[in-house]
């Protein structure tokens, strides 16, 4: 599922700050990035339904080199995906999302929006 309009979308920021804001925030990048893309992950899990879920925000490099750690990243359309193990997340649109899902997602969206236009 995309999460259209959220703000982040075609934001240009170093990875530095995002990085940072990122990780306050609670996403993951660990080792989910080349040298011209980068995957920030935060990890929902409904524990009385045994499901997880993933908020993904993504970005490309604008500027610089990653590895380096000297890049300048635009920020894509975020996305929720569903966990299956062992098979991976699914980001099509069939997927069905609890309502508590949702709402989480879009809490974390309007905090990730509301530090990078303080970075502005």
């Amino acid at each position: 599922m995309k999460f259209e309009n959220t703000g982040i979308e075609n934001i240009v920021v170093d990875l530095h700050h995002l990085d940072d804001l990122m990780e306050e925030i609670g996403f993951v990048r660990a080792g989910q990035w080349d040298y011209e893309r980068v995957t920030y992950d935060y990890k929902i899990e409904v524990l009385e339904a045994k499901e997880v879920y993933y908020l993904r925000v993504q970005g490309f490099t604008v500027e610089g080199d990653i590895g380096r750690h000297d890049a300048t990243i635009k920020l894509l359309t975020p996305l929720l995906g569903k966990h299956y193990y062992p098979h991976g997340v699914e980001y099509g649109e069939g997927e069905v999302f609890p309502k508590s899902v949702l709402n989480k997602s879009d809490e974390l969206l309007k905090r990730v929006n509301q530090a990078l236009q303080t970075l502005s």
